[in-house]
């Protein structure tokens, strides 16, 4: 994983974990890789992925089975598309939007571009 340098590593591999759900490769009530091999796997400090794995926890995202390691929560996915929908919706979107004004891009222009996108 090559990481950015405009965020927060632990963002980051928030961002990570939530792709890893949201395709499908970690599944509800599936281990997560320990903190260790995580951190050895996206080379960067074990308290780093800890951070992270922390937060995930708070947001619900990740529990704890004792003993046995961290866990994909049964709401994981619902969680994490809706907290994705709103930050994208909210201010992605916008942005999106002033810069096909500030371009002159069409919807037209986009509806096409993305139905050959998705044709391939």
């Amino acid at each position: 994983m090559e990481f950015s340098d405009n965020k927060a590593i632990y963002l980051q591999i928030i961002e990570y974990v939530h792709e890893n759900i949201l395709a499908g490769k970690w599944h509800a009530d599936e281990r997560v890789p320990s903190v260790r091999d995580l951190a050895v796997e996206l080379q960067v400090n074990p308290n780093t992925v800890m951070r992270a794995y922390d937060q995930l926890q708070a947001g619900e995202i990740l529990y704890n089975k004792r003993g046995i390691g961290l866990h994909v929560s049964a709401d994981a996915m619902t969680l994490i598309t809706a907290k994705n929908r709103e930050i994208f919706l909210n201010r992605e979107l916008p942005a999106f939007f002033r810069k096909m004004d500030l371009l002159q891009i069409s919807p037209e222009e986009i509806m096409r571009l993305h139905k050959l996108r998705s044709e391939d």
